[in-house]
C-alpha cells in the first residue's frame, strides 16, 4: 500500500514542507521541452504523471495530469488542468486510455517505481516517456566534491535505466539531454556553470535530495564553496564550465514503445 503524508505526497518527498515555492525555481527550459515534445511525438492524448506545477505540459496535447501533492497542484497555473488526485502506483485509467505517457523529474520519488512504470504502460498505447537522471553518472558532476551526501542521496533514489525500460517492456531507447549553461529548470546540474546559485537556500530547496540531508551537510558545502570561489579555487579547476554552452551530465530521456 502507498503511504501518503498530510499532503497527499506519495513517495519519499513531503512537498508540503519541501514544495511550497518550487515553481519559481523549477522553470520548464525550452530547450528540454523539446526532446520531451520529440519523444511524445504526435501523440493526442498524454498522461503526465507526477505531474507537479505542470512543468513541460505542452498545448499542442490533450494533458491528463495526476499529482497526489496537493502543495504542487496548488501550484499550477490556472491555464492547465486541474490534476487528479491519485498515485503513479494506482492510476485510475482503463488500459490502453493514452496515446501516449510520460513522468518528468518524478520517478525516483515514487514508493515503488516498478509498480507506477507499470501502471503507465498498462494505461498507454504508445511512447512512455521518463525524464530521469542515470544513477551511474549523477556522482560525476563537481557537486560531489562539496556536498557528497546530497549525490549520494540522489544516487540510491534514481532507478537504473535497465529497471526503468525492463518495467516498461516492449523497445526501449535512451537518450542523454543536453543541459543548457541558463537552463531554467534549477535541479542541481542546472548549475554546472553557475555555482553562485547554489548558495542560494532557496534554489538548493527546489531539488528534492537536499531535504534529505541535515543543516551540517548544508553548512559544510555552503562554507567550502564559498571558499574555494572566493580564492578562485572552484575556477581554477571548473572555471571552463562557465562559458560551456551545454553539459552532458546524467539527464536522460527513455522512450519505449510496445
Amino acid at each position: 500500500m502507498t503511504t501518503r503524508t498530510t499532503d497527499g505526497s506519495a513517495g519519499d518527498v513531503h512537498h508540503g514542507t519541501v514544495g511550497t515555492d518550487h515553481s519559481s525555481y523549477r522553470r520548464p527550459d525550452e530547450r528540454i521541452a523539446r526532446f520531451v515534445a520529440e519523444a511524445l511525438g504526435d501523440s493526442r492524448t498524454v498522461l503526465n504523471v507526477g505531474a507537479g506545477a505542470g512543468s513541460y505540459e505542452s498545448a499542442g496535447h490533450t494533458v491528463t495530469a495526476v499529482e497526489p501533492s496537493e502543495s504542487m497542484r496548488a501550484q499550477r497555473h490556472a491555464r492547465l488542468t486541474r490534476a487528479i488526485d491519485a498515485v503513479a502506483e494506482h492510476l485510475p485509467f482503463a488500459d490502453g486510455e493514452f496515446d501516449a505517457a510520460m513522468t518528468l523529474f518524478s520517478v525516483h520519488q515514487w514508493s515503488d517505481a516498478r509498480l507506477g512504470l507499470r501502471e503507465l504502460r498498462r494505461v498507454t498505447r504508445g511512447p512512455v516517456v521518463v525524464l530521469t537522471c542515470d544513477p551511474t553518472l549523477v556522482r560525476d558532476f563537481w557537486l560531489y566534491r562539496y556536498a557528497p551526501e546530497v549525490l549520494d542521496t540522489e544516487s540510491r533514489r534514481y532507478p537504473p535505466l535497465a529497471d526503468v525500460t525492463a518495467a516498461l517492456g516492449g523497445t526501449g531507447t535512451v537518450q542523454t539531454v543536453p543541459i543548457p549553461l541558463d537552463c531554467t529548470d534549477g535541479f542541481n546540474e542546472a548549475y554546472y556553470g553557475r555555482p553562485e546559485m547554489l548558495l542560494d537556500p532557496a534554489a538548493r530547496q527546489a531539488c528534492s535530495a537536499w531535504s534529505f540531508v541535515d543543516d551540517r551537510v548544508r553548512e559544510h558545502f555552503d562554507t567550502s564553496l564559498r571558499r574555494d570561489l572566493d580564492s578562485g579555487a572552484w575556477d581554477e579547476e571548473f572555471g571552463h564550465l562557465r562559458g560551456q554552452p551545454t553539459y552532458d551530465g546524467s539527464l536522460v530521456i527513455v522512450r519505449a514503445t510496445r
